[in-house]
């Protein structure tokens, strides 16, 4: 019992997973994100962290060589600051670029693009303190600890080993000129930050498969769970067995319905009935109206005795109507023919009747083709 309904040891459906990512709940790694941003910021400023460098000491330079009238000048410190201002931000435009674009595509690494409302809309529960002390100290927030010790401990264990891979150049700065010694530092700093970053490829390396691991365990279902789904998507067994119970009985009642307003009805004479309408002004083959066996067929010759419609017993024709046709349709060609003569005998006796004149004989040449004999 416990397998069936606590054990969530089945792989999550295509619904379950639909449903998680409209609620947003997809694997998602900040370490990956923050990975593949410090990468793209250092290899990014490898490449155009001297022009970026040599164009805000340019700035810095002209701003402190302004003249006497300038400084004094009320509205050249709003001028000179718009003009900083979109320098500066056209000097980290190459820069900023691919940082943006890193931002938004990194997370399609990890279960694609995904934009759910149903994740940004305000949750009172995530305001219950209780349930923040929960996560603080449940599995999700010891592991989110682990990763954060084992992240400080790699990140000052490279950075130590560098510092000391490099404290002769380190050293060396002070007897160059300043110029140079500034490039220099620069470009160690940025070759520092690249190692540095680097260095995070381990902690993504394991926190990839574990938030791939842990998102599909919450994702995982019991047999139960499985079962109310099939249910929900299926329709619950009972209440369909009970509408089309429902169904068979309005579609028996409109059948009913009908039987008063037939021509004839073809018994077998205890186990069939079939009953049958035409209208000779019209231009269609007769129609059967309603058709029962058993039960059903007592019923419908209840029906037409009360109603006064003449029962005939016919019992080929009678199995060959109910097997070849159903209700609302026009007879098949092939019992035309018996058919005809069977209605022709109905009209014939309600003409004799009115008439009080000799009645027709019952034909009794009826042919049912092999085709439409049933055993």
């Amino acid at each position: 019992m416990a397998d069936d309904t606590g054990d969530k040891t089945e792989e999550p459906t295509e619904k379950r997973l639909t449903d998680a990512r409209k609620k947003g709940q997809i694997p998602r790694s900040k370490e990956l994100n923050t990975f593949v941003a410090l990468m793209t910021a250092s290899v990014m400023l490898l490449f155009v962290g001297d022009s970026i460098a040599k164009g805000l000491a340019i700035l810095m330079q002209q701003q402190f060589s302004l003249s006497r009238e300038v400084i004094f000048d009320p509205a050249s410190p709003v001028i000179y600051f718009k003009q900083v201002l979109l320098d500066g931000l056209l000097l980290i435009v190459p820069l900023v670029i691919p940082l943006v674009l890193a931002a938004l595509f990194t997370p399609m690494m990890m279960g694609g693009w995904n934009f759910s409302m149903e994740s940004m809309s305000p949750k009172f529960s995530k305001m219950n303190p209780f349930s923040g002390l929960k996560r603080m100290f449940g599995m999700q927030g010891f592991v989110e600890l682990l990763k954060a010790i084992v992240k400080i401990a790699l990140v000052m264990f490279v950075a130590s080993t560098l510092f000391e891979a490099s404290f002769d150049q380190f050293m060396g700065l002070s007897r160059l000129s300043l110029n140079v010694a500034v490039a220099k530092a620069l470009d160690m700093i940025m070759f520092g930050f690249l190692i540095l970053s680097s260095t995070l490829i381990l902690i993504v390396a394991i926190d990839v498969p574990y938030q791939l691991f842990s998102n599909k365990k919450k994702l995982m279902m019991t047999k139960q769970e499985i079962k109310d789904e099939s249910k929900e998507q299926e329709g619950n067994p009972e209440i369909k067995g009970q509408i089309r119970r429902k169904q068979m009985e309005m579609s028996q009642q409109r059948m009913m319905d009908e039987v008063p307003k037939a021509d004839v009805i073809v018994t077998n004479p205890a186990h069939f009935a079939v009953a049958l309408k035409y209208d000779p002004m019209g231009s269609g083959a007769p129609t059967v109206v309603a058709k029962g066996v058993d039960l059903i067929a007592a019923q419908i010759r209840n029906i037409a005795m009360g109603a006064d419609v003449l029962l005939v017993a016919a019992p080929p024709l009678a199995r060959a109507l109910y097997y070849s046709t159903e209700p609302g349709e026009e007879i098949p060609q092939g019992l035309f023919l018996s058919v005809a003569q069977i209605l022709a005998y109905v009209f014939q006796l309600k003409t004799a009747t009115e008439n009080r004149t000799e009645k027709p004989v019952f034909p009794r040449d009826l042919k049912v083709p092999d085709e439409f004999r049933q055993q």
